[in-house]
């Protein structure tokens, strides 16, 4: 017992946000049940940042190939609050606005709800 026990904990470096936006592209490009877009979702909306607008494509696009509209229009609602900003958050819409309608998603708000 004379020993010190030492622990070695793996480096980690930070994640540039051009590596986060091309690991969730990736994810949400392979997502083929209900269960792993949620779980994507989480995970990318538990970041401190707004995720890139290819990633809310691939999101939405992952959303429309597991047949749920719902979490679609939720992927708005978590964006406009990771936005922080109506300004933002419209810029993101515009973007956006050629997926939005190839999908035909709506908004929250442009759904009246």
């Amino acid at each position: 017992m004379g020993q010190s026990m030492l622990r070695h904990y793996s480096e980690h470096q930070e994640e540039s946000f051009e590596d986060f936006t091309v690991r969730f592209v990736k994810f949400f490009d392979n997502v083929d049940d209900l269960f792993e877009l949620q779980r994507g979702l989480n995970n990318a909306f538990g970041y401190d940042l707004v995720p890139s607008p290819s990633v809310i494509e691939a999101a939405l696009k992952a959303a429309r190939r597991v047949n749920d509209y719902p979490t679609a229009v939720r992927i708005f609602e978590g964006l406009k609050v990771k936005a922080g900003s109506e300004a933002l958050y419209k810029q993101y819409l515009d973007e956006l606005a050629p997926v939005k309608a190839q999908l035909g998603v709506e908004t929250k708000e442009e759904l009246g709800v």
